[in-house]
């Protein structure tokens, strides 16, 4: 049995598939498990999230932003804007389907027998294992509950951008959302920035990736991850980055787990979008 993560697919699904034909992936064998970010911006969000939903127990799925924007517009919560491609989902025959499973993804995934640890942008400095599910099953519940659409108009906002004990309420839970699904850079105090987006060299003085803060709670933790695709594929220091940039031309990106090293494998994507599109 292999156990592969796979990097943001982002509606391209006709690359997925592709990729997996490559890996010789068989559900009744092999586990995948998705980075998050399955929907927006490419073709095909429908199929993609058909064909994940369909793969049940062999498919482990982390929630991305895109995800969670799915949602929010679903539920009439946002306005569709033109770039987006997610009509589709929206008049689907199985909408209502879809739209429960998304709901009831995780924000972290844990595998004490691989070692590692898979969401969708980061964890917060101030995080160990321990706080960083306790904080994940906070806003699950939420969202498979009768308050979701609450969590889905509260989660927008870039504040509060440090992490308390003492926060509570919509501030608690849109900071933990935040740092599960947009987190690419911190300050040494461990508070985010969520403007800068471009590789690590690019970022403004005195910020650092959110893998590179110095005393970081969970550094001992293999951390796998997408989101960020300028920082693109990335395996050292317990991080496995995997956001190769498929949707807009680059990669799409798997890596085997249960090796003793991670075994990389990739498909190079013909893209759904252009840059800044």
């Amino acid at each position: 049995m292999a156990t592969y993560a796979i990097g943001d697919i982002q509606g391209c699904y006709d690359e997925l598939r592709a990729l997996l034909a490559k890996l010789s992936f068989s559900p009744d064998r092999d586990r995948v498990w998705f980075v998050g970010d399955l929907v927006n911006r490419g073709p095909k969000s429908l199929e993609t999230l058909r064909f994940i939903k369909g793969l049940g127990d062999a498919a482990v799925t982390v929630l991305g932003n895109h995800d969670l924007t799915l949602l929010a517009k679903a539920a009439g919560l946002r306005d569709s804007k033109p770039k987006d491609t997610l009509g589709p989902v929206f008049k689907a025959r199985d909408r209502k389907a879809l739209i429960s499973w998304l709901r009831h993804r995780p924000l972290l995934h844990h595998d004490p027998k691989l070692g590692y640890t898979l969401v969708h942008a980061g964890l917060l400095p101030q995080w160990d294992l321990d706080l960083a599910r306790r904080c994940a099953r906070e806003v699950e519940k939420v969202l498979a509950g009768a308050r979701y659409k609450g969590l889905l108009e509260h989660m927008y906002g870039d504040q509060p951008n440090r992490w308390s004990d003492d926060l509570r309420g919509w501030d608690r839970l849109r900071l933990i959302t935040n740092a599960f699904t947009r987190l690419r850079y911190c300050d040494q105090q461990g508070r985010i920035y969520m403007e800068p987006k471009g590789p690590p060299g690019t970022q403004p003085k005195g910020l650092v990736p959110w893998f590179k803060v110095r005393k970081r709670r969970n550094a001992g933790l293999k951390t796998v991850f997408g989101h960020w695709s300028s920082l693109g594929l990335r395996l050292e220091d317990g991080i496995v980055a995997l956001d190769t940039g498929c949707v807009w031309g680059g990669a799409l990106t798997a890596v085997r787990l249960n090796r003793s090293k991670p075994v990389v494998k990739q498909l190079k994507c013909k893209g759904g979008r252009r840059p800044g599109t």
